[in-house]
């Protein structure tokens, strides 16, 4: 059983000694534990110091392509070096490297294909009040959209099954964490979760520079998360609301028409060109959830198509250390 570690890194010369330094060299369970780091177009040392350190693996990308991006392609090239359970982790030393078992034991046990590493979000020293509650609404709403039980759905440390990595697909650029939960719980693979530790803080995020920047790119890829994975629902909802909004005015239209004293001099049209757009709006709308679903339908044979490809092609870099 071979483990690979990977760390995606932009610009971590500084971070990365100590990130290298608290990974373990050893997992209870594995035959070999192989470092994996992914350079995302630093312009410091961080490749030549990753060898330096002795990692046995440094993927160049050559130019900057963001951490969805960095993630997927670290995913694809330990899948080539015939890794049987991936952990991705931070290159600024967030996550407490000893905790890495608790992250893999569930994937031995064979009870998940992912483990997600849940901070102590309630209890984070280096985390406001703002921040923790966004943290929890944000994992709220994610547990509603990829089913599943995750406390933590911004946590970068997780473990993935050889299975887990060659089902996941990732679309967006702004970050992994999200999409992989939601493709996840509605791929019908097992999520876990499990309390991990955290290190000091050693810089700040360079995913977002505020907290105004943090909703607004967290939203955004929510939203476009839920009219891609559930489309049916999103424009159904908005059809429904649209359609009890034409109602209204329909009912509004027939009191004032026929049940209320009429007005000689007041015209009605304005209203029922008002009532025919917020309806053919609605009619919209719910084609548009039909449209999504059949898309989705369509997604998922050209994903399971490029599972079975995945399949039959690491299949062949599948060995031991």
């Amino acid at each position: 059983m071979k483990l690979i570690i990977q760390i995606p890194c932009l610009n971590e010369e500084q971070t990365l000694p100590a990130t290298i330094a608290d990974l373990p060299r050893e997992v209870p369970g594995f035959d070999c534990v192989e470092y994996l780091v992914i350079d995302d177009g630093s312009t410091d040392r961080t490749a030549e110091l990753a060898r330096e350190l002795g990692v046995h693996h440094v993927l160049r990308l050559g130019s900057n392509r963001g951490l969805a991006t960095a993630f997927k392609m670290g995913v694809d090239y330990a899948l080539s070096q015939g890794a049987d359970v991936v952990v991705n982790t931070d290159g600024d030393n967030q996550y407490c490297g000893a905790d890495i078992p608790k992250l893999t034991e569930p994937i031995l046990r064979g009870e998940a294909d992912l483990v997600v590493g849940c901070r102590p979000i309630i209890d984070h020293p280096e985390f406001g009040i703002v921040k923790k509650a966004l943290q929890m609404l944000g994992s709220s709403v994610l547990r509603v959209i990829s089913k599943t039980t995750v406390r933590d759905a911004a946590s970068g440390f997780r473990a993935f099954s050889r299975e887990a990595c060659q089902r996941i697909f990732i679309h967006t650029r702004f970050s992994y964490c999200m999409e992989t939960l939601i493709q996840a719980g509605n791929s019908g693979l097992r999520v876990h979760s499990v309390d991990i530790r955290v290190n000091p803080k050693t810089r700040d995020s360079r995913l977002f520079k505020s907290i105004r920047q943090y909703v607004y790119k967290s939203g955004s890829t929510i939203l476009s998360m839920f009219v891609l994975y559930r489309p049916g629902r999103f424009f159904s909802v908005l059809g429904t609301i649209t359609l009890a909004l034409a109602m209204l005015l329909g009912l509004r239209f027939i009191y004032l028409v026929y049940l209320a004293e009429p007005d000689p001099e007041r015209t009605y049209i304005p209203s029922l060109i008002l009532l025919s757009i917020v309806g053919m709006t609605s009619v919209l709308l719910y084609a548009l959830g039909i449209l999504g679903e059949i898309s989705k339908s369509q997604r998922r044979l050209a994903e399971e198509n490029v599972y079975l490809q995945r399949k039959i092609l690491y299949r062949e870099h599948q060995r031991g250390c």
